[in-house]
């Protein structure tokens, strides 16, 4: 995730204006689940003063501590002394349906294992199975048995800690839990699996942060569109609690926080949230699926799209900004402009761990870290990564 998690946990990376990590917690309440145990490790302080007992969310929350990342089956061993009897694993970076996890604990197999269909099996881990029992767990094979990928959300007895204890250090140093599990499938334990049923979103590269942002707000703030991922909405009703001028033009779905002015002559198409105290405006252009954070300032004749704004950014007048997510805050000097699109129209690759990645994506603008402050008139090119606490030169092109 880049610079994005030099000072945060992924999980609290924010889709709609709340952490990713809330949008799992509250799509498994939503299922029934009421008791949650959190394993952190890094940035544990930020997740705890964040969700604290749980209480806010309606729910129970305990935490243990991974002393060091050893992989996922390390993970789950350091919540050993918290559960008590046969409970459900999910990843703080994938949100499922609330109706595919009741169809999940509702299954009376000692483990299941929710698959999913994919095209590409040779670039997962996948379930080698026999009508409905799991065989094998196949990491990236040559010649796949079948296309159901491994999608990382299980059902798991108490046995699983024991298998754990037995599991051996892989070749990444690291406690696979596919390992554990192929344990207890050798053991004779009844291993199952639930195919995928509705939408999932697994945040797994910057740009994944969009389509998540963009599906949050397209669904909880439309009332009328069922999806399965459409939970946990209490932040995103649309609604004006802040202060808009008479010469403001907001259309469809705006959620505008306390404490915020919307200035004379802004105009906003939703679906866009806008947190707490910010100063919008005068005469700016916010089209739709743009999250913006607490504490921001959109400046005059400023045009933004598709993109998440962190809290307490400062985008300077006269600037744009399309298709990007801009950390916490960062200060644009006036004129400062954001490519997205490249003029050939192929997809955009990103610098990502030294090696370019295809985005897949036609239009991408950037992805800039915390504390980034930007010259006046200068320009940033298409899948630019801005590292934290850069300084970017007046008249500066960066690519």
């Amino acid at each position: 995730m880049g610079p994005l998690t030099r000072t945060r946990p992924k999980v609290m990376l924010p889709v709609a204006n709340m952490p990713l990590l809330s949008r799992v917690i509250l799509c498994a309440r939503d299922a029934g689940i009421r008791e949650f145990v959190l394993v952190v490790g890094f940035g544990q302080e930020i997740i705890e003063r964040y969700f604290g007992d749980g209480s806010s969310m309606d729910v129970s929350i305990e935490y243990a501590y991974q002393e060091r990342q050893l992989g996922t089956a390390d993970a789950v061993r350091s919540a050993k002394e918290f559960v008590k009897d046969r409970f459900l694993m999910l990843n703080g970076d994938i949100i499922v349906s609330p109706m595919h996890i009741r169809n999940m604990v509702k299954q009376s197999r000692d483990v299941v294992i929710t698959a999913r269909h994919v095209d590409n099996p040779s670039e997962f881990g996948v379930l080698e199975v026999e009508d409905d029992r799991v065989l094998r767990i196949i990491e990236k094979p040559e010649k796949p048995p079948t296309n159901l990928a491994n999608a990382g959300i299980y059902v798991f007895p108490l046995a699983i800690f024991d298998a754990i204890n037995k599991t051996a250090l892989s070749t990444r140093s690291e406690y696979e839990i596919t390992e554990s599990l192929q344990l207890l499938i050798n053991d004779g334990t009844d291993v199952g699996f639930l195919t995928l049923s509705g939408n999932w979103l697994d945040i797994g590269r910057p740009w994944d942060l969009l389509d998540a942002n963009e599906h949050f707000l397209s669904c909880l703030m439309n009332p009328s569109k069922k999806d399965g991922l459409s939970m946990g909405s209490s932040n995103l009703q649309p609604g004006i609690k802040g202060e808009i001028e008479p010469l403001a033009t907001l259309k469809g779905n705006v959620s505008v926080g306390e404490g915020t002015i919307i200035r004379n002559g802004s105009y906003i198409v939703g679906p866009v949230i806008i947190g707490k105290n910010c100063d919008i405006g005068p005469n700016c252009y916010i089209r739709p699926a743009t999250s913006i954070g607490d504490g921001v300032r959109i400046g005059n004749a400023v045009e933004i799209k598709n993109s998440i704004i962190m809290n307490g950014t400062h985008v300077g007048h006269l600037s744009y900004v399309g298709d990007s997510i801009i950390g916490e805050r960062c200060n644009f000097g006036a004129g400062t402009k954001v490519a997205n699109l490249r003029h050939d129209g192929r997809t955009i690759r990103v610098r990502l761990k030294g090696k370019f990645t295809d985005s897949g994506r036609r239009k991408l603008g950037t992805i800039m870290g915390d504390d980034v402050h930007t010259g006046i008139n200068s320009m940033i090119n298409v899948g630019v990564v801005v590292e934290s606490g850069a300084m970017i030169a007046p008249g500066e092109f960066v690519k």
